[in-house]
């Protein structure tokens, strides 16, 4: 029920969510880096970046992208190598309300509330929320502090590249720095740079 609720009071523009790796960053006295900027203050590179690199049908589905999940499944059962399906609502629950690694409980508790906030939340607000929750490194949170910290801008400054660049980081941002890329980097970094300049349609649910 606490995350009904939350899910309800989030609604609210002036709430600025934490997540349960800031709220431990806090309890373990290291603290964090965040500073919550709207997604009109935001701009649009690192938006369509985000969306097009962690969750193409963002705009398109409900919370959970089933055609994407059934695959794994599929991929499960026929003993194939695991990938992922989680959508940026799962992810935001994920951040907001559980914890980290690995899980059939973890994943079974997110999809429901992915749903939930899907319905309550709009498109908008749910990326706004997630665009400054999700961690980009050890201790520094959200999009604006991530561009700071890498790149020396605001998040409105960041160039395709860069905004590219830190949304392929996501996946792994212990361990990938977009500040000195890979070669690899790089090249996940140029396919979502093309996606994100014919966004389109997938990110219509964006516009304000």
């Amino acid at each position: 029920l606490i995350p009904a609720g939350l899910t309800l009071l989030y609604k609210v523009p002036f709430v600025h969510p934490l997540s349960t790796l800031m709220m431990r960053d806090l309890a373990t006295l290291e603290g964090y880096d965040r500073r919550w900027t709207s997604l009109d203050k935001m701009g649009t590179l690192i938006q369509y970046s985000v969306v097009m690199s962690e969750d193409g049908q963002f705009c398109a589905h409900d919370g959970i992208d089933w055609a994407a999940l059934n695959l794994v499944i599929n991929d499960a059962l026929s003993g194939e190598k695991a990938r992922g399906a989680s959508t940026i609502p799962m992810q935001t629950v994920k951040n907001l309300y559980l914890w980290q690694g690995r899980s059939f409980l973890r994943k079974g508790l997110e999809l429901p509330l992915a749903v939930y906030l899907d319905l309550v939340l709009s498109k908008r607000r749910i990326l706004e929320i997630y665009l400054n929750i999700v961690e980009w490194g050890p201790n520094i949170y959200g999009a604006e502090a991530a561009a700071q910290h890498y790149f020396g801008r605001r998040a409105s400054e960041l160039t395709r590249r860069q905004a590219a660049l830190l949304a392929v980081t996501l996946p792994n941002p212990l361990e990938r720095n977009p500040a000195k890329p890979s070669g690899g980097l790089n090249r996940l970094a140029a396919n979502i740079e093309q996606r994100a300049r014919k966004a389109g349609g997938y990110v219509g649910c964006l516009k304000p």
